[in-house]
């Protein structure tokens, strides 16, 4: 990608991030790190998919948010929009960050002259575009879905749920969800500089795959948030509780006395780490096993959807060749050969 089109466009990212306060400082140096390896191939596409995916994330989380703060409750007591953490950062682009490494270490002189997309025959930079295509629906199935005026259901046992339940999904935020990863897909066919031999009516097949690798992904990031990762509500309020950053809600902890002797749940007993609550104010509503955190969760989700969308496009064994093939080659000294042609 040319270096000057990238700085710039990484500046201007950093000082928006910055401004706006949408990333904490240690996300900001994630996300930099992040955005220099998507920077390294010579085609721009992972970086401007990095870009597009983190703008349409930051418009919905901001949507009618007065509203979304009402229909939850944060654990931590935030009004506003909360910064997102470096944990955030890669649970949504580490598999994406992983893929484009071993491209650029598969061909560290950069694209041979002539190179185009080819679909299956470059599974790496179809599981950037998938990548980004699952966790573009997930977000905006989230943010978006939340709005709908009809209640969530959750998706492995279709009873209704609270808003912002993990696993709840409605109609409206599993369409917001397939919108935007159909406009990434849109956006991958002039990145990625397909062949002369695809038609129109491929290159709109290939969007409506992506789409529907898209959908897929905000369907399995349901499903393992609905078993894998606890849902918590507030008894009073009989309102979802969120965790900070993505990350566990506390639910038991060590009891100590308060205020007129009641009893309350902190997670430290010497430095009241997390907001303390009153004991028994918060019940478990859904996520039978509850071992993941949502980052975790989207982590493993984004994996899942990329890793399946290379499978069906070009078989298990060609994933695995390729993959294989990319690490033996970085270790052979392609990645480092590929940052110094990057620098040029």
């Amino acid at each position: 990608m040319n270096p000057y089109v990238f700085f710039t466009l990484l500046t201007l990212l950093v000082a928006r991030a910055y401004t706006r306060r949408s990333l904490t400082p240690l996300g900001i140096l994630t996300a930099i790190l992040t955005a220099l390896a998507h920077g390294l191939p010579a085609t721009p596409a992972p970086f401007l998919l990095l870009l597009l995916f983190y703008t349409m994330g930051t418009v919905a989380t901001r949507v009618k948010h007065d509203v979304k703060s009402r229909l939850t409750i944060a654990a931590g007591g935030a009004s506003g929009p909360e910064a997102r953490t470096h944990i955030q950062v890669l649970a949504n682009s580490a598999v994406a960050s992983v893929l484009t490494v071993l491209h650029v270490a598969l061909h560290p002189g950069g694209l041979a002259e002539g190179w185009c997309f080819d679909g299956a025959h470059d599974l790496l930079m179809l599981g950037v575009v998938a990548n980004y295509a699952a966790v573009t629906a997930d977000t905006l199935s989230s943010e978006l879905g939340i709005l709908a005026r009809s209640k969530p259901r959750l998706v492995t046992t279709g009873r209704v749920c609270a808003p912002g339940t993990n696993g709840g999904v409605t109609g409206f935020g599993l369409f917001a969800g397939a919108v935007g990863a159909a406009i990434i897909g849109a956006a991958s066919v002039p990145l990625l500089g397909f062949c002369d031999s695809w038609t129109m009516a491929q290159k709109a097949g290939w969007v409506a795959f992506i789409g529907a690798v898209g959908t897929a992904g905000s369907l399995l990031d349901s499903v393992l948030g609905a078993v894998l990762q606890e849902s918590v509500v507030d008894v009073r309020s009989g309102k979802i509780v969120e965790g900070a950053g993505g990350a566990k809600v506390l639910v038991a902890g060590n009891v100590v006395k308060g205020r007129g002797g009641v009893e309350l749940i902190v997670k430290d007993k010497k430095t009241f780490k997390d907001a303390a609550m009153p004991a028994g104010s918060r019940r478990v509503e859904a996520g039978w096993c509850g071992v993941l955190s949502n980052n975790g969760v989207n982590l493993l989700m984004a994996a899942g959807a990329t890793l399946g969308a290379m499978v069906v496009a070009g078989g298990w064994r060609a994933v695995v060749d390729v993959l294989v093939d990319g690490w033996t080659a970085a270790r052979a000294g392609g990645l480092r050969e590929g940052i110094r042609m990057a620098g040029h």
